[in-house]
């Protein structure tokens, strides 16, 4: 099964040298900056920077490409909510259903913002940071909570954890797919139910073998004598060094280049009203 989160790809590049904090962060940023942009000049400057992005990273482009998968469902559904519920000037009417040109934009807007942010986040959370090092990043981050008693290395342990499984799990749910479908299990005929009722051939055996992995996760750290995070040192400190400042600062420059141009330039300089 080709799935994206929770895979490294391996390769020697400014973006996965980062400090894995610089990253996170990063990816946060672009979190809240990529839904206030709206005009096309800041989403068109804004697809630029991501290219460049995963130039600089040295990943292939079809796997970021391929991180998008998971949410077309979600983005096709919001993009039929926005042209039908939008109102503004008709295009097209059937009945009750009504699209309209403001919908559609808002529809085509709303579906870019979704796959650059799962493109962005995924290139710099996943596909260029070990999920070792991004739980690092994590429990360094939620460190001064530990004065009011938060548990932040196991917090970031669970997450690192679930990175991990993540892939081997969708692997697992394809070989037992495939394993029930030759023995005639059929998974995509039938009305709604029936395909439900097929999915439980597969949910059984994945949630035991789930269990399973889960029950010697813990007996395997257990014998290593894993007691949480207190007392514990590291191999590696994280520690930013000059090209994590310097990429701190040209992503604040970056943020705010991208709303100075969504809020303060008229679009009619570039012909597009």
């Amino acid at each position: 099964m080709n799935i994206t989160l929770g895979n490294y790809y391996p390769a020697d590049s400014i973006l996965h040298r980062l400090d894995p904090r610089v990253k996170l962060l990063a990816a946060l940023t672009v979190m809240i900056v990529i839904f206030f942009l709206n005009s096309p000049l800041s989403l068109l400057l804004f697809v630029l920077v991501l290219f460049v992005g995963i130039m600089a990273s040295r990943v292939p482009f079809r796997l970021v490409l391929r991180s998008v998968r998971p949410v077309i469902f979600i983005a096709s559904f919001a993009f039929l909510i926005n042209i039908f519920m939008t109102p503004g000037t008709e295009l097209w009417s059937l009945g009750p259903l009504t699209i309209t040109h403001q919908g559609l934009l808002v529809g085509i807007k709303m579906v870019l913002r979704l796959f650059f942010l799962i493109m962005t986040t995924t290139l710099l959370m996943t596909l260029t940071t070990t999920p070792l090092a991004m739980a690092d990043a994590i429990e360094s981050l939620l460190r001064p909570l530990e004065k009011i008693r938060f548990p932040s290395h196991e917090l970031a342990m669970m997450m690192s954890i679930a990175l991990r499984f993540i892939p081997t799990l969708a692997d697992e749910t394809a070989r037992i797919m495939k394993a029930q479908s030759s023995r005639g299990a059929d998974f995509d005929t039938g009305g709604l139910i029936k395909r439900a009722k097929g999915l439980v051939t597969v949910l059984v055996p994945l949630f035991v073998s789930a269990f399973k992995r889960a029950a010697e996760l813990a007996v395997a750290m257990e014998s290593r004598c894993y007691r949480g995070g207190r007392g514990r040192t590291k191999l590696r400190e994280l520690k930013l060094r000059p090209p994590d400042r310097w990429a701190a600062v040209i992503l604040v420059l970056i943020c705010a280049a991208l709303l100075l141009i969504e809020y303060l330039v008229p679009l009619g300089w570039f012909g597009l009203v």
